[in-house]
């Protein structure tokens, strides 16, 4: 983006083919004075009500959960996001994702607050009439009203569509008789609304409900034994001719399956948030327990081995945050931009958060595969007691295992990311046949060889990250070619073009963050950042290439197949770093502040 275009945003998807200023990103250490202390807030209520409690919430005491919405409620927690006319603060998407991703290491009490304030309350803010926001919205973000949602059924999970719940106009007209069965419903066993999807009739799409707890023909199964996040409620529920006012229907007959989808955008980049709040959690407890550990008579954290755990934690927590906080910015700018062209405001945040659908999933498989590593290593960090119930890396790591099915599993999300991109370029609204012609192109040229001395700080990175694109677009577009109609079966393609496009998308996230940091306070300032930066695109050029090998091998022959195995390997060439000296300097940081400190 150039002086003269500043309203010009990159649109989704497009980080593929177009070039990103650091200076057009949000980075999270640019937050304000007030966001900063709505985050001091959402770190004093887990301090206080939520961290000394876990045991008991996990063990569903009676009331306890309810009670602590009620507390989050009253802080204004709740309703963040909600604007001022229902009773919220009408905050914008990027403080909304701080609340999400600090209260993102409240385990079981996070899943509650995430699923209330997304899927709970954003169906009926977003595609309800005025007089049900005007009805339940105020409620819910006050918390006087608990929300949850109502989709999963035993033969719909991924092919949400598919459900068998039906609903029927009764007799006289003025009721929806509901029938039918949920499950895995989050907050089902407190909840006071519900958001319920069926379809009406024989129709060919699901239609979306607000069903009241009370409303006749509505009954719970027990509790759920979950694997993790044991003090999350999550029960089936069951409806029986359901009576729900016709005056119930949310949005039109047959947008049910629409909104499922929008909202799910939203709760997969929140999803992203929350589990980079866990992850920076987990590494405070593991850099702690390194650091009053001791055998052979020093503290474990003293150790190369548990240097490059505690560093390697570090790394991809603060790319994946970067990822976060880039996505959420170019959210909000688009709705703004939507807004200012006169659209409806409600309207604008559907369709600005749309438009990055493409972001949302990428941030949802790498930000819960990030919070799986992070605790794995944890639990091996605290060796024996990682093992023990007494200690807290086994709640860690059984509570974070639900974020890679939540909100579609990641291999559901892998395969959407690289859909969306093809279908966005079929209809025209991203170009990616030109520039994947200009890489094959490319294969018969001299190759460039680099940068020299007199280049800039990041001129490495930067051309890294650009033949990273060159390397996806080679592989897409040999793929598309060659597999033509019969990609969208090969799922093990598909699934390799959307790593690399997460890596792709993780290390440009993350290489803008640190450029913009270093413009903020200095190269000397940022030392370990640009450590953490060199690593990760280091270690990333060495997964696209797998991936991408991986792809080519499995459908490519002969010398075509062998020359484009060479450019994938020139466009993921980079020259070797001491990656070892560069851990190690990150991991001096965090054993130094004895907590993650980036």
């Amino acid at each position: 983006m150039n002086a003269t275009e500043p309203m010009k945003a990159i649109k989704g998807g497009e980080f593929l083919i177009r070039e990103t200023s650091a200076d057009s990103i949000f980075i999270p250490e640019e937050w304000n004075e007030e966001q900063l202390m709505i985050a001091e807030t959402c770190t004093n209520f887990l301090a206080q009500q939520v961290t000394p409690n876990l045991q008991r919430i996990d063990e569903q005491e009676e009331g306890l959960m309810r009670h602590l919405m009620d507390e989050a409620g009253a802080l204004g927690l709740l309703g963040i996001s909600v604007p001022e006319e229902y009773g919220g603060f009408g905050k914008d998407f990027k403080t909304a994702m701080l609340v999400t991703e600090k209260l993102g290491a409240g385990h079981s009490f996070s899943v509650a607050f995430s699923a209330h304030t997304g899927i709970g309350t954003m169906p009926i803010l977003y595609y309800g009439n005025d007089a049900q926001k005007q009805k339940y919205i105020p409620k819910l973000a006050s918390g006087e009203w608990k929300g949850a949602y109502c989709l999963t059924e035993p033969s719909a999970g991924s092919d949400a569509n598919s459900g068998k719940t039906r609903a029927k106009l009764s007799a006289d007209g003025k009721h929806y008789l509901i029938t039918g069965q949920k499950m895995w419903i989050t907050n089902a066993g407190f909840a006071d609304v519900f958001t319920v999807f069926a379809k009406i009739d024989d129709d060919e799409n699901l239609s979306a409900f607000i069903v009241e707890k009370d409303f006749e023909g509505l009954s719970l199964n027990t509790e759920e034994h979950k694997m993790g996040i044991k003090g999350s409620s999550t029960r089936q529920v069951f409806f029986n001719d359901c009576k729900v006012p016709v005056e119930n229907l949310l949005s039109e007959r047959q947008n049910g399956f629409k909104i499922a989808v929008n909202i799910l955008n939203l709760g997969r980049i929140k999803l992203g948030g929350g589990t980079v709040g866990a992850s920076k959690d987990v590494i405070t407890s593991s850099v702690r327990y390194a650091n009053e550990r001791e055998q052979f008579g020093r503290a474990i954290s003293k150790y190369g081995a548990i240097k490059y755990k505690l560093a390697e934690q570090a790394i991809r927590t603060y790319a994946a945050e970067s990822a976060v906080y880039r996505a959420s910015q170019n959210m909000e700018e688009a709705t703004e931009m939507l807004i200012a062209s006169g659209l409806d405001e409600t309207k604008a945040k559907l369709k600005g958060t749309e438009q990055y659908a493409i972001e949302a999933a990428i941030l949802k498989v790498h930000a819960s595969e990030v919070l799986d590593y992070v605790t794995d290593e944890g639990v091996q960090i605290y060796g024996g007691m990682g093992y023990s119930a007494e200690a807290p890396m086994d709640r860690s790591y059984r509570d974070s295992r639900i974020n890679r099915i939540f909100e579609g599993t990641n291999e559901i999300n892998r395969l959407l990311t690289v859909d969306m991109m093809l279908k966005r370029a079929m209809k025209g609204e991203l170009d990616l046949m030109g520039p994947a012609q200009k890489v094959a192109g490319e294969l018969v040229s001299i190759p460039d060889f680099g940068v020299t001395e007199e280049d800039g700080l990041f001129t490495k990175e930067k051309k890294y990250i650009a033949n990273f694109k060159k390397a996806i677009l080679l592989v897409a577009g040999a793929a598309v070619q060659k597999l033509m109609t019969q990609l969208g079966k090969e799922q093990e393609v598909l699934m390799n073009l959307a790593d690399m496009l997460i890596e792709l998308y993780v290390s440009e996230s993350l290489q803008l963050r640190v450029e913009k940091l270093v413009g903020l306070r200095g190269e000397e300032a940022c030392k370990e950042q640009l450590d953490m930066m060199r690593v990760y695109i280091n270690d990333a050029a060495e997964h696209i290439a797998k991936s991408g090998k991986e792809a080519l091998n499995s459908f490519a022959e002969g010398d075509e197949r062998r020359m484009m195995l060479m450019g994938l390997k020139r466009f993921t060439k980079t020259e070797d770093i001491n990656t070892t000296q560069a851990r190690r300097n990150i991991a001096a940081k965090l054993i130094a502040e004895n907590k993650y400190c980036f």
